[in-house]
């Protein structure tokens, strides 16, 4: 096997602790076992998992746990009917099907047959992925996202194998990684953020985007980054299977030389790996070994933001970040890597030089923005980026125009759907206005639709608010403020776990 080569990365302790021990901090209270080391020592010799444990991954987690270089040779044992079948009842039954067509209900009326035919094939070798179905879905930006949608068999399939290998890889991913992890969400990563940049010396932000992240991944790097850890044969020739699966588009099919099907069940886990030894080992050690202040960084999937307390160090971190990604075929977005003047002395270095107010930079859906509280105290001030409620509101708008003359009750347990979900998401602290805007505008847009309706309709305002009232569900806010629930989450870790 052959592993990038570079500076020693050997698993010592941190010489940067957190500023105040017993304060919250980015990613260092989240931190977990320090795993550098593992691409440039010599892997040990393999593991089995080990079939004889009640929960069938006790022993894989605690292995992956306890020794660094382990190599599982025999994993695919535990990819057994059992969770097969709960791969399947995971998946949404509204799930769109792949190329064969097969849906979810359809698979469901032979379940057992079916699964046992999988385990069948899967344990013999016999097994064969199938292209993905190539779809498209629009961006906040305009564009258009390529999809592959497996097959529901590949989307069994994969959950299960992926729910094996995470059972090793969580044990390894870095604290500051948070995108299609279990136990995590994009509130985790926005919280995080938040408190870092509050708590930590972070006068600049770095707002990062890998540019095509999922149709750049190089198969031969991901094939090495993934045998470092798994040695069983089987599981490695069931990823190239997936990867190298190609796409079916308008009845063409095409090669897949680079890249993971976005959509993939498996994907996500492979997108991780491959970023994990790209970026996450390499900013632990560039941080330790680089910085001459504060650093912080959180990572969710190919989007992350990273903090800095030198100018300095964060043009540095850049340059070095984009010699780094050329070697393994990654390239920053030029419009969507920005670096800005952010934090809790931006407005007061700002003003002294006549630049006007603090930049501001989008994350997860929000606008951040440097702001005070009521007793003047600096705070990440976070609204909805105004280019993705537009987009939310004309989807409405379309949409309303289809389901017009559907009865009142329908429509309103629809659109109460679709504002509890926003709500669910952009209700946090100091957002309130955007979430109350965006549910006066969706109240406009059904009062439009419904008058409508006919030219002697007797829907008025007045009978509008009742509407309102009966239907949509009131703007307020639904999340705690970031360090409540970072300070709840990260309690009683160690920062160098």
């Amino acid at each position: 096997m052959v592993y990038e080569r570079g500076k020693s990365d050997s698993p010592v302790v941190p010489t940067k602790l957190p500023n105040k021990a017993g304060r919250p901090e980015a990613e260092a209270v989240e931190g977990r076992g320090l795993a550098e080391g593992n691409t440039d020592s010599p892997t040990r010799p393999g593991r089995s998992a080990g079939p004889d444990v009640s929960s069938g991954l006790d022993r894989v987690r605690e292995v992956a746990r306890r020794d660094k270089d382990a190599r599982f040779t025999a994993l695919l044992h535990h990819v057994d009917l059992a969770r097969l079948r709960s791969a399947y009842w995971a998946i949404r039954p509204q799930a769109a099907p792949g190329t064969d067509g097969v849906t979810w209900g359809t698979y469901g009326q032979d379940l057992e047959e079916n699964l046992q035919g999988l385990h069948t094939r899967v344990h013999s070798g016999a097994y064969r992925a199938s292209p993905s179905r190539r779809a498209y879905i629009s961006k906040a930006d305009g564009r258009l996202r390529p999809l592959g949608i497996a097959t529901l068999e590949d989307k069994i399939l994969q959950r299960a194998v992926v729910e094996v290998l995470s059972a090793i890889y969580e044990e390894d991913f870095r604290g500051f990684s948070y995108g299609f992890r279990p136990g995590r969400s994009p509130h985790d990563a926005l919280d995080a953020l938040a408190v870092g940049i509050s708590e930590r010396k972070v006068n600049w932000v770095l707002d990062a985007d890998v540019k095509d992240f999922f149709t750049s991944l190089d198969h031969d790097w991901l094939a090495r980054f993934v045998e470092h850890r798994i040695a069983d044969k089987r599981v490695l020739r069931l990823i190239q299977k997936w990867v190298k699966a190609g796409v079916i588009e308008d009845g063409e099919w095409s090669a897949s030389e680079t890249g993971a099907p976005q959509g993939a069940s498996a994907s996500p886990l492979l997108a991780n790996v491959y970023l994990h030894y790209v970026l996450d080992r390499w900013v632990r050690q560039w941080r330790r070994k680089n910085a001459h202040g504060d650093v912080i960084i959180v990572r969710f999937a190919d989007d992350f933001v990273a903090g800095f307390e030198h100018r300095a160090d964060a043009e540095q971190f850049l340059i070095d970040l984009r010699e780094r990604f050329s070697k393994f075929a990654l390239e920053l977005h030029p419009d969507k890597t920005r670096l800005v003047e952010f934090g809790r002395n931006a407005a007061r270095d700002r003003k002294a030089r006549g630049d006007g107010k603090p930049e501001t930079f989008d994350f997860l859906g929000f606008t951040h923005m440097c702001a005070k509280n009521k007793i003047g105290r600096f705070w990440v001030r976070r609204k909805t980026i105004s280019k993705r409620m537009r987009a939310k509101l004309a989807e409405v708008k379309d949409q309303l125009k289809r389901r017009r003359h559907l009865p009142i009750p329908e429509q309103g347990q629809w659109l109460g759907s679709v504002v509890r979900g926003h709500l669910a998401y952009y209700a946090v602290p100091g957002n309130i206005d955007a979430v109350v805007v965006f549910r006066q505008e969706v109240t406009r847009y059904w009062f439009e639709a419904l008058r409508r309706r006919s030219q002697r309709t007797r829907i008025t305002w007045n009978r509008m608010r009742l509407y309102e009232k009966r239907w949509l569900p009131p703007a307020r806010t639904m999340h705690p403020f970031p360090s409540v629930r970072f300070n709840v989450r990260t309690q009683g870790r160690s920062p160098v776990r």
